[in-house]
């Protein structure tokens, strides 16, 4: 199976299922020196894990990581790095069900037309579980941005018609609801718009935005590897992600040029944007501003309300989708953008190192 490498200088590559015995990732071109415990890990990984509130799925997983190389004496060594999660929660009974028909708003339909099979236990690899490599590798990256003065926040915009206020805006309140949320009463209006679309069997979706302070200008590249389309591409690749939006987003199609462009100024002889309309990336390169990227995350497809579909022979079904699930899963997913965000960034600065020869010069004249 291909397309399960991401990244050009820096890769990523997840393997695993939802219901195998364990998943992980592979990170190929991660420098050397950095200090790495599986603590560092683990706090991210515990933000995505099942079954810490009553808006997550039930599933119980410890998602204890384990560091099989790449790392000596507490720091990484510049060769592939192996981290591995094992599974230890898996009902499979409770899929045996669906084998014989395709799940509404499910992958089962395209991968079966794909490949003449597929696993049906959670979805195997088109589950959401496949993101716990995505958010085990995005940990190095963030912590390796974080030392360059970097900071990336991701937090749930709104849930159903529930949205944050931006005059309640609060950081530290982002990890302290289930919702995820940075306004404290939009969470509680959101958890309890979530209970009462679960009492109708029902699911909800959301938006996820992530802001990233302290990129310098100059990252990114003008054509196919421009810093948003890879971005795109990357927070797209998210099974739940339906839109991603960049600044302003679908609201520039509205306004007039004099609206849209941001203008330059200088502060204290640097160069700034007056405004950040273009969400910190103008023609593919960013410009010193934050950057500002927005995921449109559609609602759990697997719910308790009945739902007409067919079995493969093209028969028709009724069907209620048992198994533990997530009515939404826009507050587990918050930790996944941030990590693929941070997986591109720093794979888009390591490209940037040798965009002029006296970057090479300066560094290699240096060594003598």
């Amino acid at each position: 199976m291909s397309g399960s490498i991401f990244g050009k200088n820096l890769k990523i590559s997840t393997w695993g299922e939802s219901h195998g015995p364990a998943l992980g990732v592979v990170i190929d071109g991660f420098p050397a020196g950095m200090e790495l415990s599986e603590s560092t890990i683990q706090e991210y990984l515990d933000r995505r894990k099942p079954g810490t509130s009553s808006v997550t799925t039930p599933r119980k997983e410890d998602d204890k990581v384990e560091i099989l190389s790449g790392v000596f004496e507490g720091k990484t060594t510049g060769t592939p790095i192996s981290l591995m999660i094992r599974n230890t929660s898996q009902k499979s009974g409770d899929y045996s069900q669906i084998a014989s028909y395709y799940r509404p708003g499910h992958a089962d339909f395209g991968f079966d037309s794909k490949y003449g099979f597929r696993d049906y236990r959670g979805g195997g690899r088109s589950s959401g579980r496949e993101t716990i490599g995505r958010v085990a590798a995005g940990a190095l990256c963030c912590t390796l941005l974080k030392k360059m003065g970097i900071e990336l926040t991701a937090y749930t915009k709104s849930i159903g018609p529930v949205s944050i206020d931006p005059d309640k805006f609060d950081p530290s309140v982002i990890r302290e609801n289930p919702v995820c949320m940075p306004d404290a009463d939009a969470a509680q209006k959101a958890f309890d718009y979530i209970q009462k679309c679960r009492e109708e069997q029902d699911s909800v979706g959301g938006v996820i935005e992530c802001r990233i302070k302290g990129v310098p200008a100059g990252i990114g590249d003008p054509v196919f590897d421009k810093l948003d389309a890879s971005m795109a591409k990357a927070l797209m690749s998210i099974g739940a992600v339906k839109a991603v939006e960049v600044g302003d987003g679908v609201l520039v199609s509205t306004y007039k040029g004099s609206e849209d462009n941001d203008g330059f100024t200088s502060e204290n002889g640097k160069i700034v944007t007056t405004t950040n309309h273009s969400g910190g990336i103008m023609g593919g390169i960013s410009n010193g501003s934050e950057i500002v990227l927005r995921c449109h995350v559609k609602p759990t497809p697997s719910i308790s309300k009945e739902q007409a579909t067919v079995k493969q022979d093209g028969s028709p079904i009724d069907v209620v989708i048992g198994g533990r699930h997530d009515p939404v899963v826009v507050p587990r997913a918050v930790v996944v953008v941030e990590c693929m965000a941070a997986v591109t960034l720093l794979d888009a600065m390591i490209s940037n190192m040798s965009s002029r020869a006296e970057y090479i010069t300066d560094f290699y004249k240096s060594k003598k």
